[in-house]
C-alpha cells in the first residue's frame, strides 16, 4: 500500500521590520521560507499578506494563524511547520525613515551639554576640587590649589574610560561584543514589542469574538 508524500514548508517569523506605507506587506518581508520546490518557494515569498493603510495605524501584527490560510489557498496540498516565534510586528513608515541632521545635531548638543552639566554637579557634590588638591599634595609634598596639570588628565582619562566601557568611538568599536547601551536598547525594544504583540493580540480576539457574535445575530 503506498503513501502519498505530503510537502512541508517551513516557516520561521521576522520578530520586527519596518515597511514603507503604500506598499503591500509580502511573505518574504516578514518570513524565511523553505519549500521542497524553488518554484513553490518563489510563489510563497511573492504572496501579499496585506496592504497597510492609514486606519491600520503605524504598528501592525501579523500571526501565523493569518499566514497559514493564506498559504493553503496558494497550495492546498502542503503542510505548514512553525519554526520560532509565531508573529510579526510590522512598524509602518510614512517618510524615508532618516533623521534629519538639525534634529541630529540638536539632539547631539543636548546629551553633550546635559552630560557635561551632570559630571559637574557630581563633582561639586563631592568636592572633587578638594580631593585633587590633596591628592597633588601628597604626591608632591606641595599644596597647589589649581592643579592644572593633573585636572586635565583626570578630564583625558574620564573621556578615555567613557569610550572603553561604552566600546565605541564614533563609528569604530573596539571590539565586536555589544555596548551596554546597545543591550539596554535591545531590551528595552523587547519589552515595548511585547507589550504591542499582547495589546494588539487581545485587540484582535476582542475584534473576532464581536464578528462571531455579530454573525449569530445575522
Amino acid at each position: 500500500m503506498s503513501q502519498t508524500h505530503t510537502p512541508t514548508v517551513y516557516v520561521r517569523m521576522r520578530s520586527r521590520i519596518r515597511i514603507q506605507r503604500g506598499r503591500a506587506v509580502k511573505l518574504r518581508d516578514i518570513a524565511h521560507v523553505l519549500a521542497s520546490s524553488e518554484d513553490q518557494e518563489d510563489r510563497l515569498l511573492e504572496l501579499e499578506l496585506l496592504w497597510p493603510g492609514p486606519e491600520d495605524g503605524n504598528l501592525i501584527l501579523i500571526d501565523i494563524l493569518q499566514i497559514i490560510p493564506r498559504i493553503r489557498q496558494l497550495l492546498p496540498e502542503v503542510n505548514v511547520e512553525l519554526m520560532g516565534s509565531g508573529h510579526t510586528l510590522v512598524e509602518v513608515m510614512a517618510g524615508k525613515g532618516q533623521a534629519s541632521k538639525s534634529l541630529f545635531i540638536l539632539v547631539w548638543l543636548l546629551l553633550f551639554f546635559g552630560s557635561a552639566l551632570t559630571i559637574m554637579n557630581f563633582h561639586a557634590d563631592v568636592n572633587m576640587q578638594e580631593v585633587q588638591i590633596r591628592i597633588v599634595e601628597m604626591l608632591t609634598g606641595h599644596r597647589d590649589e589649581h592643579p592644572y596639570l593633573f585636572q586635565i588628565a583626570y578630564s583625558l582619562g574620564i573621556g578615555f574610560g567613557m569610550a572603553v566601557f561604552f566600546n565605541h568611538l564614533f563609528k569604530k568599536k573596539w571590539n565586536e561584543e555589544p555596548t551596554p547601551l546597545e543591550v539596554e536598547m535591545f531590551l528595552y525594544q523587547q519589552n515595548v514589542d511585547q507589550y504591542v504583540v499582547i495589546e494588539e493580540s487581545e485587540r484582535m480576539h476582542k475584534q473576532n469574538q464581536r464578528e462571531l457574535k455579530g454573525d449569530e445575530r445575522a
